[in-house]
């Protein structure tokens, strides 16, 4: 009769499978018999991170390292968590110091720090990294960041080769490499202006890459909640205490989300959290006491009242030192208006709408997870969940009485000093002359638009659509209607 395999094994098995909810089930089972479980622990980070539930893969990985000092894989993952949030100084010095432990771990370790220097833009000692060698460069993915180098010297050059990695990408990392350096290579053409060949290579890489999304699913999901909130208001009254200190993008991907946390963030008292999963984690809390979003009124206090202390816990943990606000950059938020005000009641959202075709093509040509942002993957899609936001903000933040302001982007760009006033107005603060250049805030951005916060407010990226006009029909212009209306009426 063969010997099982034990649950380390089991773990490694489901998650190169691609199965992180059963790794999750066999590491939680292991931290039920024990509590002080190594192999629990480290299994519930690696299978929470691969989901993507990075405030989960924070809290385990903190728990093996207080049990294991210097466990290798605890590191590399503790490494990543900072890089996801912004914390770039922690990132380099954790991951510095597992490259130099030289352990199995320290040539992905190696790769990490590699991206971690990219997208913070440090370029000096990114070279020298790659100077000083090692077995990581042998990596496809260390090919890949000799592109995005050589991008900054030879633009042609480096499109190619990007197009070669996402074309001949294989193994365990094929997906990921594939739609990175093929959206990498989508950016550069674009910005060389070869616009058609830009796009028919990112539909090519969404038909590839992304598998099938319920685009109907999630824009029901809003309209429920919307239409509920606009027949009968605030339907539940919330059970715990306000909230102080806490601040939220109510936005879609690629509208100006990073641009407002950059400029907030250079405030003193104000501390980009950067795409904390809280508002996730606590609508999946909620979801998972039976109740729905119609009958927020009948969840219990205790409960609430954990909800709540564990997306503080967590936002303030990622709070810089000495700042009264957390300013949490959620993707999530739109989606979950009502779970916000019966959880985090106090807290203020800030609503940053974008011309919709200005919007779109920006998401169709970036990289996003093809699970999560599958809906990016067709202008078609897309159009349907601006829609679908368009029409639950900000009535919605009205009926809900949760505190906002209403940005739009284009006024944004154009008036800085007005816009920047209006938020800090709405968190009792007073103007500071740093919001107004986020080009020189030192806090990294590892989002689609670390680039662009790099270089001073500009106007540059408004009526971007219009390079691809061709791909827009009729289907878009009572949106685009509406977004006029407001860019030329809205406030401040």
């Amino acid at each position: 009769m063969p010997i099982p395999d034990s649950p380390e094994v089991q773990i490694d098995r489901a998650l190169h499978a691609g199965h992180a909810t059963i790794a999750l089930r066999i590491a939680d089972s292991l931290i039920a018999q024990s509590k002080r479980s190594h192999i629990g622990w480290l299994g519930r980070a690696r299978a929470t991170y691969a989901m993507g539930m990075h405030g989960e893969c924070e809290e385990a990985t903190a728990v093996v390292l207080k049990l294991r000092p210097d466990d290798p894989p605890a590191l590399l993952l503790r490494g990543l968590i900072y890089r996801y949030y912004g914390l770039v100084d922690d990132s380099v010095a954790t991951l510095s110091k597992l490259v130099a432990m030289k352990t199995p771990y320290s040539p992905e370790a190696a790769l990490s720090l590699a991206e971690t220097l990219f997208f913070a833009h440090r370029r000096k000692e990114l070279l020298a990294h790659i100077a000083a060698g090692g077995s990581w460069l042998d990596d496809e993915r260390g090919a890949l960041l000799r592109a995005r180098v050589k991008s900054w010297t030879d633009v042609a050059v480096a499109t190619q080769e990007l197009r070669a990695i996402s074309e001949s990408a294989s193994g365990p990392n094929a997906l990921m490499l594939t739609r990175v350096a093929g959206f990498e290579a989508v950016k550069l053409l674009d910005q060389a202006g070869h616009y058609r060949e830009a796009f028919d290579l990112a539909q090519r890489l969404h038909a590839r890459t992304t598998p099938p999304f319920d685009i109907e699913g999630l824009v029901s999901g809003v309209r429920a909640r919307a239409d509920l909130a606009r027949k009968r208001g605030r339907w539940f009254e919330a059970k715990v205490p306000p909230v102080e200190g806490v601040a939220m993008i109510a936005g879609l991907p690629r509208a100006g989300t990073t641009l407002i946390e950059q400029m907030l963030d250079a405030h003193p008292e104000v501390s980009g959290i950067g795409e904390f999963d809280g508002v996730r984690r606590l609508a999946s809390g909620i979801t998972a006491t039976g109740i729905d979003f119609a009958a927020l009124g009948s969840i219990d206090r205790e409960r609430a009242m954990t909800l709540q202390r564990e997306y503080l816990g967590g936002a303030h943990r990622l709070r810089r030192e000495g700042a009264r606000w957390s300013f949490d950059k959620t993707l999530g938020a739109w989606k979950a208006l009502p779970e916000i005000a019966a959880i985090l009641p106090g807290a203020k959202l800030l609503h940053v709408a974008r011309d919709p075709r200005d919007n779109a093509i920006s998401a169709h040509l970036s990289f996003f997870h093809p699970v999560s942002y599958g809906w990016m993957s067709s202008l078609d899609s897309i159009r349907r969940g601006i829609e679908a936001e368009r029409a639950a903000l900000p009535q919605s933040l009205e009926a809900l009485k949760i505190d906002h302001v209403a940005l739009v982007y284009e006024r944004l760009v154009e008036d800085p000093a007005g816009h920047a006033k209006a938020c800090l107005d709405l968190l009792g603060l007073p103007m500071d002359a740093r919001v107004l250049k986020p080009e020189e805030n030192t806090r990294a951005v590892f989002t689609l638009s670390h680039d662009q916060v790099k270089r001073p407010i500009n106007r540059g990226s408004i009526g971007r659509w219009k390079n691809y006009e061709w791909a827009f029909d009729s289907s878009w212009d009572a949106l685009c209607a509406a977004h006029d209306t407001r860019r030329s009426t809205g406030l401040p």
